[in-house]
C-alpha cells in the first residue's frame, strides 16, 4: 500500500466504475465459486452499482464482508473478475506495487487466470474525419511545358494569385525574397518553385503541384521542369495531365533557341502527345517585352513555325491546339483581357477565331474545355505515382478510369495483392467519400506495407489489368542518336509508360509501316532487319520484369509509351497486343 494514498471508501451513489487503462500483472487464480448465498435483504440504493453487486457475490452474500473488501484494494486486485469494473488508477501506485508483489508470491500450483488485453496494446482508433461529397465540377490536370526560361513557373504562379489562391501578404514576402536575390522578376515563380535549389538557380527541378478553381471547373497545376536534365521529371508530370500549356517566349532569340534542334520545345510537345495530353494551349509569352511590344507580326511568326511541327507530333490542330498571346508576369490575357490600347488587334482575332481562339483569356479557354471518354463505370485503374507512410500506407496517383471510394477492395498489379481503401483525399487535403476519373487522389490502404507498393504499379478493380514482360507495338522512330542511327533487334533503351520507368529491349522487328505503299489484301507483312529515323515499324519489345499495360484501343491511358536513350526521346509508340 502507498502510505500517501487517500483511503478508499465506497460511494453507493457513484457512477459506474470504468477501467483505468492500467496494465496489471497476472494475478492469482480466483477462488472456487462460493455456495449459493442466502437470500439478501431488500435491495438498497447501492444495489444499482455493478461493482457492489460483484463484490457482494464474492463475499458469499455477506454485506459486512463485502464492505470490508471494498475498503481493502489489495484484496480486490486478487479477483480478476472485478478488474473490468474497477478504476485501477484510483488506488495509487503503491497499491499496484503491492498487488504485483502478492501475485509474485502466489503458490506455483495456482492456475493463472487469463490476462485481459492491456489497453495500451490496442490500436488507437483513428479520429473521425468529416467526409465531403464529390464535387460535381469537372477536374482538369494542367501541365506547363516549354523551354528553360520561357516563363512557366511565373505564369503558373500568377494564375494562382489572380484566382485568389495566393494572398497578397504571401506575394509581398516573395517579392522581398526575390529582391534580396537580385531577381525581382522571379517572385511569382517562387509560388511554385519552393525548394532552395530551384530558387537559387532560377529553374524548376521537380514537378510543382497546386490546385485552384473557377466557378465551372477545378484544376491542378503541374509545373514541369524545362531543362533537358530533368525530362524524366517532366514525363512524370505530363503522364498525369489532361491539358498541356506550351509556354513559348516571344522575346527575340529565346523563341529560336527553344525551338531549334536541341531545344526543349520540340521534345516537350512530342512527349505531351505521347503521354496522353488531350488539348494543347500554346501561349506566346513575354509579349510585353521591349523587343516585341505586342506586335502581331511576331505573334504570327511564332504560330506559323509551331503549327507544322505540332502536326507532326500527332496533334489535330483545329480540334486540339489553341494559340494566344499573353504576358505571364503582368497577367495580360491570363484572367483579364489585355487593354485594347496596348494590343488593338487581339479582340479582332478572337472574334474571327484566328488560330482556333475560343476565348480572349487563358483561364476562359480552360473553362470551355471538356475531356471526353472518362467513364466512372469502367474498372478502376490508378497508376501509382508515389507512396508514403502516414499512420498507414498512403498511395498517390490519378484516377484514370472508374471510381474509387472508401471501403472499396482493390488489387495491386502486378503483385496481385489485395488491399482495402480506408480513406480517400482529393489534392492530398480534402477527405471525400469517392473520387471520379481525372482526380488526383491520395488514399490510405490496409493490407499492404509501404514497401509492397511501388511507383509504376497499378491499383485495379476486377477485371484487373494485364501484367506482361513482352508486347507488340507500333513504334515511330522520331530522333535516333547520331552514334546509334539504326534501330534493330537487341536495341536497349528506357521505356516510359504512365508512371512506369524500366529498361526495354527490342526482341524483333516484325514489319515496317509504309503510308505510301498499301499492302495487298492477305499478303504477309514484309519482315525487316533494321529501321532508320523517321520510320514507323511494328516491333516486339520485352522488359526484364513484368509491368502493367493495356492495349491502346482498350485504354489509351495505359497503352502508350515513350522510348528514351541517353537523355533523348527517340521514339513514341502505342501497344497493339500483349504477349504471354
Amino acid at each position: 500500500m502507498n502510505p500517501n494514498a487517500a483511503s478508499f471508501s465506497f460511494n453507493a451513489g457513484a457512477a459506474d466504475w470504468t477501467p483505468g487503462g492500467f496494465s496489471a500483472p497476472p494475478p492469482a487464480a480466483p477462488p472456487a465459486p462460493p455456495a449459493a448465498p442466502a437470500a439478501p435483504p431488500a435491495p438498497g440504493p447501492e444495489e444499482s452499482d455493478p461493482l457492489w453487486v460483484a463484490v457482494l457475490k464474492c463475499a458469499g452474500g455477506d454485506r459486512a464482508e463485502a464492505k470490508r473488501l471494498l475498503g481493502s484494494p489489495d484484496e480486490l486486485l486478487k479477483e480478476a473478475s472485478l478488474w473490468p469494473l474497477m478504476k485501477l488508477d484510483s488506488f495509487g501506485l503503491g497499491a499496484m506495487a503491492a498487488a504485483i508483489d502478492e501475485a509474485a508470491a502466489a503458490p506455483a500450483d495456482a492456475a493463472a487466470p487469463t490476462e485481459p488485453e492491456p489497453a495500451a496494446a490496442k490500436e488507437e482508433p483513428e479520429e473521425e474525419v468529416a467526409l465531403v461529397e464529390e464535387d460535381p465540377r469537372e477536374h482538369l490536370n494542367v501541365v506547363f511545358i516549354g523551354h528553360v526560361d520561357a516563363g512557366k513557373s511565373t505564369l503558373s504562379g500568377n494564375m494562382l494569385y489572380l484566382t485568389g489562391f495566393v494572398d497578397k501578404r504571401t506575394i509581398e514576402k516573395y517579392e522581398r525574397e526575390a529582391k534580396q536575390r537580385n531577381r525581382e522578376s522571379w517572385f511569382l515563380a517562387f509560388i511554385m518553385d519552393t525548394n532552395e535549389e530551384e530558387r537559387a538557380k532560377g529553374k524548376t527541378v521537380e514537378v510543382g503541384r497546386a490546385p485552384f478553381e473557377t466557378e465551372v471547373k477545378r484544376y491542378t497545376i503541374l509545373d514541369a521542369p524545362g531543362h533537358k536534365s530533368y525530362v524524366p521529371h517532366m514525363i512524370s508530370g505530363a503522364a498525369q495531365a489532361d491539358v498541356g500549356i506550351l509556354v513559348i517566349s516571344a522575346r527575340r532569340g529565346e523563341f529560336e533557341t527553344g525551338f531549334e534542334r536541341g531545344g526543349q520545345t520540340r521534345e516537350h510537345a512530342m512527349l505531351c502527345k505521347t503521354l496522353g495530353v488531350r488539348f494543347l494551349l500554346v501561349v506566346i509569352n513575354k509579349m510585353d517585352d521591349p523587343t516585341v511590344q505586342w506586335k502581331k507580326e511576331r505573334y504570327d511568326e511564332c504560330v506559323s513555325k509551331l503549327k507544322p511541327f505540332l502536326k507532326t507530333c500527332g496533334f489535330v490542330i483545329r480540334k486540339e491546339v489553341k494559340f494566344m498571346p499573353i504576358s505571364g508576369l503582368v497577367g495580360s490575357n491570363v484572367l483579364d483581357q489585355v487593354d485594347a490600347a496596348v494590343c488593338p488587334w487581339w479582340q479582332a482575332c478572337v472574334d474571327a477565331g484566328d488560330h482556333n481562339t475560343t476565348d480572349a483569356t487563358l483561364i476562359g479557354c480552360l473553362d470551355k474545355l471538356t475531356i471526353e471518354g472518362r467513364s466512372a463505370e469502367s474498372p478502376v485503374r490508378i497508376p501509382v505515382l508515389d507512396r508514403f507512410y502516414e499512420r498507414g500506407t498512403m498511395v498517390m496517383g490519378k484516377v484514370e478510369s472508374g471510381r474509387i471510394a472508401k471501403g472499396m477492395k482493390l488489387t495491386i498489379m502486378p503483385t496481385k495483392q489485395e488491399v482495402k481503401v480506408e480513406q480517400v483525399y482529393v489534392n492530398e487535403t480534402t477527405p471525400v467519400f469517392s473520387a471520379k476519373p481525372g482526380e488526383n487522389v491520395s488514399f490510405k490502404v490496409s493490407g499492404a506495407a509501404i514497401e509492397e507498393v511501388c511507383k509504376g504499379f497499378v491499383l485495379c478493380s476486377a477485371p484487373v489489368c494485364r501484367a506482361v514482360n513482352k508486347f507488340t507495338c507500333q513504334l515511330a522512330l522520331v530522333e535516333l542518336l547520331e552514334h546509334r542511327p539504326i534501330f534493330t533487334s537487341g536495341y536497349t533503351c528506357m521505356l516510359h509508360a504512365h508512371t512506369c520507368e524500366t529498361e526495354v529491349t527490342c526482341s524483333k522487328l516484325l514489319s515496317q509501316v509504309n503510308a505510301k505503299v498499301k499492302p495487298k489484301p492477305g499478303a504477309p507483312p514484309r519482315p525487316i532487319c533494321f529501321a532508320k529515323q523517321g520510320a514507323v515499324v511494328i516491333a516486339q519489345l520485352s522488359v526484364p520484369e513484368t509491368i502493367c499495360l493495356e492495349v491502346f484501343e482498350d485504354m489509351n491511358q495505359l497503352g502508350r509509351f515513350t522510348l528514351r536513350d541517353e537523355g533523348k526521346s527517340i521514339a513514341i509508340g502505342k501497344i497493339i497486343s500483349l504477349d504471354e
